[in-house]
Order: structure tokens, then C-alpha cells, then sequence
């Protein structure tokens, strides 16, 4: 099912040339020096392939809630959903959204310089200067729209991935209005966000997973909100 992402109209650089792909369930928001639609169509196809072909040959790889042991010979996008998996103790599916976003980006890096891809909430970017990423809660949250984070240059390539189990239609535990997490592997982010995002459900669980901390996933930083409270942890700017 298609799900309006009026977050996008939040974009106010115009540096880059911005374009979308659709395909199935994927869809991209993309920004470069040049249109690079094809290319970036061409390169959804082919991961989607594997994917999908893997997944005819192992079902149970669809619907793991735990991380599970792929082979050596699997493609590459398969092997990294499910390394990203074991150090999240999740589902391998966990991870696909970042998972295309940072194989995608990497493909059109070949051909321009500055890349940031979209996919739901799940970004992967690579750029040559200061980049802002808004923060999305929802609609009745009081954050969504006054928290941005700010990432620096020598800072990327970065994931900054985001979970929620009040927004959006992605498979949740919990009930935490957004998850954010940063980490070189958008693979890593988008599963330890989906992780830490199955064990909050009220403000109380908030504390304990920044206290806790990223260390044990081996992230850059986390961001944490339920209702009115919100919880951070690690090397993040967030700016108003």
C-alpha cells in the first residue's frame, strides 16, 4: 500500500537535482548533481532481484523475527541484512529498507559526487557539506518539525534510520513515536532502531535504553520519542 510521505516537502536545499523511484514496495527519494532516475531504477531492480530470489529459495528468511545464519555463497545484500541482524538480535528483514538505501547511494556514487537516498524514513547519505535532517514523529508529535539533526561532511557516508510503532505501516513491538539511529551502515542503523524500538512502550523505557547506550551495537548515536519525553545518547547535533 502506497503511504503519502509529506516529510519530503520539508526539503528546502536546492543544491541537488531530486528525483523519486517507485518500484513495488520501494519507494526512493533521491537527491544528486544530476538525474540519475535509470541508473537509480536499474539499481533498485537489480538488488530487489536478489532479494526476492533469495527469498524463493529460503521463505523462512521473509518472516524471521530472530537473526539466522545465511550462506557464504548469498548474495551480498542478503549477507549484510543478516550481519546487521545478528548484532540487533532481529529479523534480517529488519534491515531492508537501509539496506537498499545504502546500496543504491553507493551505486549512483559512481557517478556523482553527493548522494542522499530516502527510503521511508531510512536515509543513506554521502555529500560534500553540512546536511540537515528533520525529525519525524508523527503528526501530533511536539517534536516532529522542531528537531533537526545536523550532520557534518567528514562525518559521511552515514545511515540515520528511524523506526516507529505509531507511524508508518513497518513491523513494531513497541510503541515509540521515532527511533532514530546513526551509524556508518545504514544495514546496522535501520535494524538496531527497529531493536530498540520493539522495547519501548511509555516514557519509562526510555531511560533505560539511553543509559544502555549504542556501544553494544557499535553505533554513532541514538534518539529516542515517546509522547512528550525524548531521550539521546551519543554523538548527535540536534539543532531547533
Amino acid at each position: 500500500m502506497y503511504e503519502p510521505r509529506n516529510y519530503r516537502e520539508w526539503i528546502q536545499e536546492k543544491d541537488l537535482v531530486s528525483f523519486h523511484v517507485l518500484i513495488k514496495e520501494t519507494d526512493l527519494h533521491i537527491r544528486a548533481v544530476k538525474d540519475l532516475q535509470s541508473e537509480a531504477s536499474a539499481s533498485v531492480n537489480r538488488h530487489r532481484q536478489a532479494i526476492e530470489g533469495y527469498i524463493r529459495e529460503h521463505p523462512l528468511f521473509l518472516g524471521a523475527l530472530e537473526s539466522c545464519q545465511v550462506e557464504e555463497d548469498a548474495p551480498h545484500i542478503i549477507r549484510e541484512m543478516a550481519r546487521a541482524a545478528k548484532v540487533a538480535e532481529v529479523g534480517p528483514m529488519a534491515a531492508v529498507a537501509g539496506a537498499l538505501a545504502q546500496e543504491v547511494a553507493y551505486d549512483l556514487l559512481q557517478k556523482s559526487p553527493e548522494v542522499i537516498v530516502e527510503n521511508g524514513g531510512d536515509i543513506f547519505l554521502k555529500t560534500l557539506t553540512q546536511r540537515k535532517v528533520g525529525i519525524f514523529a508523527g503528526g501530533s508529535s511536539p517534536f516532529t518539525g522542531k528537531l533537526v539533526l545536523e550532520i557534518q561532511p567528514e562525518d559521511m557516508p552515514l545511515g540515520v534510520c528511524t523506526s516507529s510503532g505509531t507511524v508508518g505501516h513497518s513491523l513494531s513491538f513497541g510503541q515509540a513515536d521515532a527511533v532514530v539511529v546513526v551509524a556508518k551502515s545504514a544495514y546496522l542503523a535501520d535494524a538496531v532502531a527497529t531493536a530498540v524500538g520493539n522495547r519501548i512502550r511509555s516514557v519509562e523505557d526510555i531511560d533505560g535504553e539511553i543509559q544502555a547506550g549504542g556501544d553494544r551495537y557499535g553505533i554513532e548515536g541514538l534518539l529516542i520519542i515517546k509522547d512528550d519525553r525524548m531521550g539521546v545518547w551519543g554523538n548527535l547535533k540536534l539543532v531547533s
